[in-house]
């Protein structure tokens, strides 16, 4: 009778191990391809910014910011970490940072991540679990230090992907003040932003993992100022086409008065996620749509910094005030802000 019972609870044990382990597993390990990419946007920065521990301006620097939607195809909710293949390999490969967007129109939020070099991944877990047949916004941000100094100054970048992406937008900015600027290949569209700034997108449907995205940049630029840096020393335009920066991009066509029924290249759907501020000439102009913010391009280290102890109040708020004026310039840029928040946060500052 004990061996009969004994037999009874091992085969009971045996099911609910089977039934139930797995389940388990399945809401802990990553399956990149359950988690296909709704949309996806990389920005490609060369002499962008620096970080502060950046050393030498020798070295230019080479900011990529990653920015995507990925939807739990899985079946089931998931509680587990997010993989997201990045070079870790590369010289001088330093991770900035990564943040969700939990909410529409709420500031991102940052999020601890770990990076694994050898299997060149970055990874963290959403503060909250993704339910099934939900999506999942994120920033990934990093730098490296591959930016050849030669006569010209040089530098390749592939896109690394372990899903399916249905819309991928590329965009790389050249530094301002670059001259005889080469990208191959050839850029689907190229324009200047309001600061003079020169920018080369592309744009891609149905991307797979195995598709091979490979591009070579080259240009000349003499000095080691920043993008950042030159812009901080202009002022934002204020004219028609500027004073606010609402609604879609279509939208904005038709109020430049270049509509003749075109679609911007980036379109609707793909621009839900542009962090950055982008004109085009002619009939094709990119803004950045989320206006008070859903995807930034650089979070601002601002938020970061510990109050000090004032010990000349005057000199420091004078200070404070013109760091403040700086990033919210470099939001409006970035599209981190609209043109109408930019004056409003201004008029606090004066």
């Amino acid at each position: 009778m004990l061996k009969k019972r004994l037999l009874a609870l091992f085969v009971i044990g045996s099911f609910f191990t089977n039934f139930i382990i797995p389940k388990a597993s399945a809401e802990t390990v990553f399956q990149a391809e359950k988690f296909p990419f709704k949309e996806m946007q990389i920005q490609v920065m060369p002499e962008f910014d620096y970080p502060e521990d950046w050393g030498s301006r020798d070295i230019p620097s080479l900011l990529v910011g990653q920015y995507g939607t990925i939807t739990n195809k899985s079946g089931q909710d998931y509680d587990g970490k997010i993989e997201v293949p990045i070079p870790a390999m590369e010289k001088g490969f330093e991770a900035y940072l990564v943040a969700e967007f939990p909410e529409e129109n709420k500031p991102e939020v940052q999020r601890p991540y770990d990076v694994d070099k050898n299997k060149g991944l970055i990874t963290w877990k959403p503060a909250k679990p993704i339910k099934s047949n939900e999506s999942y916004k994120f920033v990934i941000e990093y730098y490296t230090k591959t930016v050849g100094v030669n006569d010209n100054k040089t530098f390749t970048y592939e896109l690394q992907k372990n899903a399916d992406i249905e819309l991928l937008d590329v965009i790389f900015y050249a530094p301002m003040n670059a001259k005889d600027i080469k990208l191959e290949p050839k850029a689907q569209k190229n324009s200047k932003s309001e600061y003079g700034e020169e920018l080369y997108y592309y744009q891609y449907k149905n991307v797979k993992p195995a598709d091979s995205l490979k591009y070579s940049f080259t240009y000349k630029k003499d000095g080691t100022e920043s993008t950042m840096e030159a812009i901080n020393k202009q002022q934002p335009p204020n004219d028609k086409n500027h004073s606010s920066v609402n609604g879609t991009a279509t939208d904005q066509v038709k109020k430049s008065g270049n509509d003749n029924s075109k679609q911007p290249i980036i379109g609707v759907a793909g621009a839900s996620i542009i962090g950055i501020a982008i004109i085009i000439a002619g009939a094709f102009i990119f803004l950045g749509l989320k206006g008070k913010s859903q995807y930034p391009t650089k979070i601002t280290k601002l938020n970061k910094q510990q109050p000090k102890k004032p010990t000349n109040v005057k000199n420091e708020h004078k200070t404070a005030n013109e760091d403040e004026k700086k990033e919210l310039r470099k939001k409006l840029l970035t599209g981190k802000i609209d043109q109408e928040m930019y004056e409003e946060e201004m008029k606090k500052l004066i």
